[in-house]
C-alpha cells in the first residue's frame, strides 16, 4: 500500500501503528476531532436563549433624547472649501465621455432587417426640420440642429434638457 501523497514511498505498518496510537493519545487527553464542542449546536443553542429572551417581557426603556452631531461626526466648513471642490472637479474633467446625436428612432421586424439591402430607406420617427437629440453617455442632455463646417458635418446646440424635462422626455 502507498501513501497518496507519498506515492513513492509505501505504508509499513509501523506508520499505521504509530497513528493509532497518536489517535487513542489524543482520545485519552479529550482533544480527539469526535469531542469538539459542535459549532451547529452551539449556534442553536445560542438561538433558541435569544428566542426565549426576546418571549420574556422587558421593561419599556425610556427613549434618549436626540443630540446633535455637531463637529463630532462632520467637519466644519472652511472658507477654502470652494477651493477644494475645484479640486475635485478637476479629478473628473478627463473621464471621456460618449456623445452621440440622434436623428430619430424606429421599430422594425426581424423579417424587415434581413430585407435591407444597399439604398433601402428606413423611415424614422424624427420629422424633417425637428431638433436632434443629443445623448451623452445614452442620456439625453440637450437638442440641437445640424451644421455643415468644412466638409463635416457638425450639431449646433440650441436647447439644454433641464432634469425635470428629461423625465418627460423618458416617456415618449
Amino acid at each position: 500500500m502507498t501513501d497518496p501523497k507519498k506515492p513513492d514511498q509505501p505504508i509499513g505498518d509501523d506508520d499505521w501503528a504509530d497513528a493509532m496510537f497518536e489517535q487513542e493519545k489524543a482520545d485519552s487527553r479529550g482533544d480527539a476531532p469526535g469531542e469538539e464542542e459542535d459549532p451547529w449546536a452551539a449556534a442553536m443553542a445560542e438561538q433558541a436563549a435569544a428566542e426565549s429572551a426576546d418571549a420574556a417581557p422587558e421593561p419599556a426603556e425610556a427613549p434618549k433624547p436626540a443630540r446633535a452631531a455637531g463637529d463630532s461626526v462632520f467637519r466644519p466648513l472652511e472658507q477654502g472649501g470652494s477651493l477644494s471642490a475645484a479640486r475635485d472637479l478637476e479629478m473628473i474633467m478627463d473621464i471621456p465621455v460618449k456623445l452621440a446625436v440622434e436623428l430619430g428612432r424606429t421599430r422594425i421586424t426581424i423579417k424587415q432587417l434581413l430585407e435591407l439591402a444597399q439604398g433601402s430607406v428606413i423611415e424614422l420617427d424624427g420629422l424633417a426640420g425637428e431638433p436632434m437629440d443629443i445623448l451623452i453617455n445614452g442620456y439625453l442632455i440637450a437638442q440641437g440642429e445640424v451644421v455643415v463646417v468644412e466638409d463635416k458635418y457638425g450639431i449646433r446646440i440650441t436647447e439644454i434638457i433641464t432634469p425635470s424635462e428629461r423625465v418627460q422626455k423618458l416617456n415618449r
